[in-house]
């Protein structure tokens, strides 16, 4: 009777074995699932898709995340917020990582710990062609709007206190200032190169010309401080720039004629 107690107890520890993931693949393990805190009005980085029938929330950012995520073992949720509440989630709990074209700044890493850049870019001036305002010069006297809580916000500010007359008007969303932009009700914006080249491509009316700066470029991914999880993000972000893989995202979001 011991015998066969036994020999059924070592049965059970082997099926339960084979079904436990090769200990030599450390990533092959059910993780769980991530949630990403992202404002969605950033294409190409992360904005809503309705063209297979149902709202999706897409982009380079989330290629990224999602990549990220499957080589690690987790199912990634994310979540659309407004940008300017996304540290306050991350501080609070509510997500475990930012992924939002987001500038590693000296000012966020008081809050936030941060991964290696992972893309670079450079604030723009968009304006209506026909206001023919192409450089820092031309915003004297003008109404600017940029994204309220974003890196372009800082920027803004230091370029009004230098330049005459500048009002920095700030709004939630991309595409809100851009409708402002339009109705005339402000005279230009700050904004991301890539997502400028975005809205420029589509909308005839509007240009936008790059800004020379010293301040912080690119983006990174955001974690509450002290998180676990950077050292293998950086680790899996470095695999995708060997690979080509990182390269390739860049090419499909960016790149597009």
């Amino acid at each position: 009777m011991q015998k066969r107690f036994f020999f059924s107890i070592m049965f059970k520890i082997s099926i339960l074995a084979l079904a436990l993931p090769s200990a030599q693949n450390s990533t092959a393990f059910a993780a769980g699932t991530l949630t990403m805190g992202t404002s969605a009005d950033y294409p190409p980085y992360e904005f809503h898709d309705t063209s297979s029938g149902k709202d999706q929330i897409i982009g380079f950012d989330v290629d990224i995340a999602r990549a990220i995520a499957k080589e690690l073992g987790y199912e990634l949720k994310v979540i659309d917020m407004d940008f300017n509440g996304l540290l306050s989630a991350l501080q609070a709990k509510r997500v475990d990582l930012i992924m939002a074209g987001m500038t590693p700044t000296e000012e966020r890493k008081k809050n936030a710990d941060f991964s290696d850049v992972y893309y670079e870019a450079k604030n723009t001036i968009v304006a209506l062609k026909a206001n023919k305002i192409q450089s820092i010069e031309h915003l004297a006297g003008k109404k600017v709007g940029i994204q309220l809580g974003s890196i372009q916000e800082k920027d803004a500010k230091k370029i009004a206190e230098k330049t005459k007359d500048m009002k920095v008007v700030s709004l939630n969303k991309i595409g809100e200032i851009i409708q402002e932009i339009k109705a005339k009700r402000i005279d230009a914006a700050i904004i991301e190169d890539t997502v400028a080249r975005g809205y420029a491509e589509k909308q005839k009316d509007l240009e936008f010309h790059v800004i020379a700066s010293d301040s912080p470029q690119g983006s990174a991914i955001a974690f509450p401080k002290g998180s676990k999880h950077v050292a293998d993000f950086n680790r899996v972000l470095k695999k995708m720039k060997d690979s080509g893989e990182l390269s390739a995202l860049v090419k499909k979001w960016f790149d597009k004629k």
